[in-house]
Order: C-alpha cells, then sequence, then structure tokens
C-alpha cells in the first residue's frame, strides 16, 4: 500500500547547505560529461525523502554511475518523473514564483524551449528574492536574478510516496507492547 510522508525540507537544505560547493563521496560527479546540476538536485531530493523508485528506465534511482535511471541526472527525465509520478517516490507540480519554497527545484530553459539546468532553492527573503544552490557551477545561495535565461519552471516537491506494509499485521506488535504501530 503506498502512503505519502511530507518532503523533509529541514534535511534537503542541510544536505544542500554541506554538499553544494563539494562532492558527496557516495555519488559519482557528471561534471564534463554533461553537468552535475540535476545529479546534485536528485540527491538533495532523497536527503529529503529517503525514497527512491526503482522501476527501470522510468523510475528515480542512483545505484552508481552506470545503474541510474535517466531521471536522475537528467534535466528533462527528472521534471517528467516529478510531474507524472504516481509510484513510489517524491512527486511534485509546477507552481508560480511567488509559491516556491526553500527546497524546492528550478529549472533553466532556452529560447527553444529545451531546459538545461537544476537549481535547489536554498531561502527567499521577505521581498521575494529566491536564492539558489547549484552543481556544475557550483553555488550557494546565488540570487536567482544573476542567471541568464529565457525560460523558467518552479516546481514544487508536494511529498514523498512509499510502500508500507497492510496494517492488519501490526495487531501481534501492538498486543505484546512494541514498537509504535502507527508511525
Amino acid at each position: 500500500m503506498l502512503v505519502t510522508k511530507e518532503y523533509n525540507r529541514t534535511n534537503a537544505l542541510r544536505y544542500a547547505r554541506r554538499w553544494a560547493l563539494d562532492r558527496n563521496p557516495l555519488f559519482f560527479s557528471f561534471n564534463g560529461i554533461g553537468g552535475d546540476c540535476t545529479n546534485f538536485a536528485s540527491q538533495i531530493l532523497f536527503a529529503g525523502g529517503c525514497v527512491m523508485n526503482y522501476r527501470p528506465t522510468y523510475g528515480w534511482y542512483y545505484i552508481s554511475s552506470n545503474d541510474r535511471t535517466p531521471s536522475w541526472s537528467g534535466v528533462s527525465f527528472f521534471y517528467d518523473f516529478l510531474i507524472n509520478n504516481k509510484e513510489q517516490g517524491p512527486f511534485a507540480h509546477e507552481v508560480q514564483p511567488d509559491e516556491i519554497e526553500p527546497g524546492d527545484m528550478i529549472q533553466l530553459g532556452n529560447e527553444n524551449g529545451e531546459y538545461y539546468h537544476t537549481l535547489i532553492v536554498t531561502k527567499k527573503d521577505d521581498d521575494g528574492e529566491i536564492y539558489i544552490a547549484a552543481h556544475s557551477d557550483d553555488y550557494l545561495d546565488r540570487p536567482l536574478r544573476e542567471y541568464d535565461y529565457a525560460r523558467i519552471r518552479y516546481l514544487h516537491i508536494d511529498g514523498i510516496r512509499f510502500e508500507t506494509q497492510i496494517r492488519d499485521a501490526c495487531f501481534e506488535t501492538l498486543i505484546d507492547g512494541g514498537i509504535e504501530p502507527f508511525e
């Protein structure tokens, strides 16, 4: 049974701040071979939910540089997964700039409608100024206004879906005074 939990923006932002200007050795860096921006965004998203979708090709997961889905490191595949995901893992929808929150994602595109860069919102000030973290060209708390782009889309992370056991099995734990069966 699929259930939904909240996206942990605090953990996502802690991860972004820790690794924005460095590389986590658990993940391959795609700098120089297409860019590392969406790989970094995926790491942040994973830090905020700790659930991957292991569906071949159309899921969202990373095991190694050679065993991952296109959505883990490809800008358009990442978008398609987040917007269309009805299964396990994170899901999102497009919003207006005033609805974006820290921990959400932004994608930049060119005049031909091709999106080429994924950024992570690190903060938003009282005037609505958005600040980002990114890889490829590494930044932390860079104002979004400093980027040059023809198109932009704002992705609000709605939550994380994950598989859970059917709750009929909780009785034995409950009757024996074991762990909380409602978590």
